[in-house]
């Protein structure tokens, strides 16, 4: 009896110190900023800077960073980011201008390839954003080569957004799940341009983040082999439209009864990717706008990789009805 006495004793004190482990670790997660680490030794690179770069880093910046940093004048200064729930706190982009004071004018080629790659700024702080991670080398070079340009929206502006208010849920993503990315340690090619399905992975996983937006949670991405990625292309990642309203995004595999299978010719998706306006008239949802800047090949090699990943029925019109009706 008295040796049962003393083994639920301990039980007892240790269930007692894991809970206040716990707690102090909460209460620190909550007290500080998210978390950061010691500043990155960065590649030692200097990128030419021709037009064919600047227009090709144009057209993927129309892709991704026009969307999170351009404000209402067009210049990359930082804005609100309505679109992420409101569980993670207010969150602001950054000024991502050549001003060498507000934006990343003092950054060196190889610490902003450095921080597209991995999330991770040079002094060791993150951000919540896309990891790019497995970008050709060539693209990665071409979007330094427009953030080096005299294109208007990357002119210097000591313009910049509040600073971020983090929750506690976010910081404490920033302790377990979003994490800095590895940095590649070799180079990493371009796709074969006459590989018609090769390219449209490589634009749908690595330069458009279609999948990150368009599987099961953008918050559990498999980085390093996006098709281990848990509801690949299988939507119900949750974000918020322009009104705040919760909304999901779509399943784009060929699923031919929730899926595009049967509801898109491969020139009625060209179209509504370009445009923002579907085969019948109605138009995409915020956060998903129109790609204008992607070529119709891109658009088309998309279409027919969607084609090769497989089928999954999830039903995000019947989980998007439910959602608003149990929010009522």
């Amino acid at each position: 009896m008295k040796k049962a006495k003393k083994i639920l004793k301990r039980i007892g004190l240790g269930l007692g110190t894991g809970l206040l482990l716990i707690g102090g670790f909460c209460a620190y997660v909550a007290l500080t900023p998210p978390r950061s680490y010691d500043p990155p030794v960065t590649p030692d690179i200097h990128v030419d800077i021709t037009e064919a770069r600047i227009q090709r880093g144009e057209a993927i910046a129309h892709l991704q960073c026009l969307t999170c940093h351009a404000d209402n004048h067009n210049r990359l200064t930082g804005k609100r980011l309505d679109d992420i729930p409101a569980m993670f706190g207010k969150v602001y982009s950054r000024n991502i201008t050549q001003d060498k004071e507000k934006g990343i004018g003092n950054w060196t080629d190889g610490q902003l390839i450095y921080f597209l790659r991995t999330g991770l700024r040079p002094d060791g702080t993150t951000v919540f954003m896309p990891q790019y991670g497995l970008m050709a080398d060539e693209d990665i070079k071409s979007v330094i080569a427009w953030l080096r340009s005299d294109r208007f929206p990357v002119q210097p502006s000591q313009t910049e957004a509040p600073p971020s208010e983090y929750s506690f849920v976010a910081k404490m993503l920033s302790w377990t799940i979003m994490k800095p990315g590895t940095y590649p340690e070799q180079p990493i090619p371009l796709p074969d341009s006459t590989n018609t399905v090769a390219m449209g992975r490589y634009l749908s996983t690595a330069v458009a983040d279609c999948y990150g937006c368009h599987s099961a949670d953008y918050l559990d991405l498999d980085g390093k082999n996006p098709e281990r990625t848990k509801g690949y292309f299988g939507g119900g990642s949750k974000f918020a439209d322009e009104s705040g309203k919760p909304i999901l995004s779509a399943n784009i595999t060929f699923d031919e009864t929730t899926g595009i299978g049967k509801k898109y010719t491969k020139e009625q998706f060209i179209r509504t990717i370009k445009t923002g306006v579907r085969p019948d008239g109605s138009v995409l949802h915020y956060p998903m706008m129109p790609r204008p800047s992607m070529t119709d090949a891109e658009v088309a090699a998309i279409y027919e990789y969607l084609k090769t990943v497989p089928r999954l029925n999830n039903n995000i019109a019947q989980k998007q009805t439910d959602s608003e009706l149990a929010e009522k």
